[in-house]
Formats: structure tokens, C-alpha cells, sequence
């Protein structure tokens, strides 16, 4: 009895893979897997807009203009910017 007892004292506090060591671990893979998640989902919307971009001439006019401000020699452009 007191054997078992001092065996699980030590594996519960004094080993090098402790109780609180493996809780340390599974907040972490929780946090690796929602990141791994969240990487996966904008991988696939990311894709989805390349694959938009370079079927159709006028979405990659549309996402140069509104991202990059580019336009063409005879136009002028006018970024409003909103007050706070």
C-alpha cells in the first residue's frame, strides 16, 4: 500500500511528464489545433480568390484598384478617409 502511494505521489508531482507538465501540454495542442484551424480555413479562402483572380479579368482589375490603388493614365483617384 504505502509502495503504491509513493509511486503515484511521484508520478503525480516528481516525474518529468508530472500531472501539471501534461496539462502545460493539452492547453498548448488545443492552441496548435484552433491556430492549424484557422491557417487552414484562410489557405482555402486565399486559394478560392487566386483561383477567382486568375479566371476573371475584372475581379483582378477590381482587386488591383481597391487594394493596390492602381488605375489607369487618364483616371484620378480619391481615397476618402473616414474621421474618428
Amino acid at each position: 500500500m504505502l509502495t503504491t502511494v509513493g509511486l503515484t505521489v511521484w508520478i503525480l508531482f516528481f516525474d518529468k511528464n508530472d500531472l501539471f507538465t501534461q496539462l502545460e501540454f493539452r492547453k498548448e495542442v488545443k492552441v496548435l489545433q484552433e491556430d492549424r484551424n484557422y491557417y487552414a480555413n484562410e489557405i482555402k479562402s486565399i486559394t478560392s480568390d487566386l483561383r477567382e483572380l486568375s479566371s476573371n479579368p475584372k475581379t483582378l482589375e477590381k482587386f488591383a484598384r481597391e487594394k493596390y490603388y492602381m488605375k489607369r493614365d487618364n483616371e484620378d483617384i480619391f481615397v476618402l478617409v473616414p474621421k474618428k
